[in-house]
């Protein structure tokens, strides 16, 4: 694995437990982590975590970001809502290779009721490994989810605007 990376890594209370075995072996391996929580399995919103988890990596404070739910469906959702976070949700190998390949994928959602520890390791070393691939075609369809983002902030500029004016 490549050892060069700092990744930012948050879950909630179903999420805690794979978190906290998947940042063992990723600092075993030679990764730095930042634990932006949760810290127990008491009950919490993965919103919370998911968002820390994209500002890390989007600020560039951090090279990559996992973030852990039950589903992974919701962690991966809240990331998203972030500009500049390309959260994928993943279930297997295939998934994640073609996440960082195709898409840039940044930041990777695991659903620790989906997927066992091992699945979830295998999952995380694919998708810390395999490079985007830089196609014409793929950087074209990323410019145009960076124009959904920049049409989504002007259409809230623009709201906010006729509130105030309004």
């Amino acid at each position: 694995m490549d050892t060069s990376r700092r990744i930012a890594i948050g879950s909630d209370h179903a999420g805690f437990t794979l978190k906290e075995r998947l940042k063992e072996r990723l600092q075993e391996a030679g990764y730095e982590c930042l634990d932006l929580g949760t810290f127990s399995e008491r009950t919490c919103d993965y919103p919370d975590f998911a968002a820390a988890v994209a500002r890390n990596v989007v600020s560039g404070q951090c090279d990559f970001g996992i973030v852990i739910c039950g589903t992974g469906i919701g962690s991966s959702i809240a990331a998203n809502k972030i500009p500049g976070a390309r959260c994928a949700l993943c279930c297997n190998e295939y998934m994640a290779r073609m996440a960082r390949a195709h898409n840039d994928a940044n930041i990777l959602a695991l659903g620790a009721r989906v997927v066992g520890e091992e699945l979830a390791w295998s999952i995380v070393q694919v998708w810390l490994t395999t490079p985007f691939s830089g196609e014409e075609r793929h950087r074209r369809r990323l410019a145009k989810i960076a124009a959904l983002e920049m049409e989504r902030a002007t259409g809230d500029e623009r709201q906010a605007k006729g509130e105030r004016e309004g």
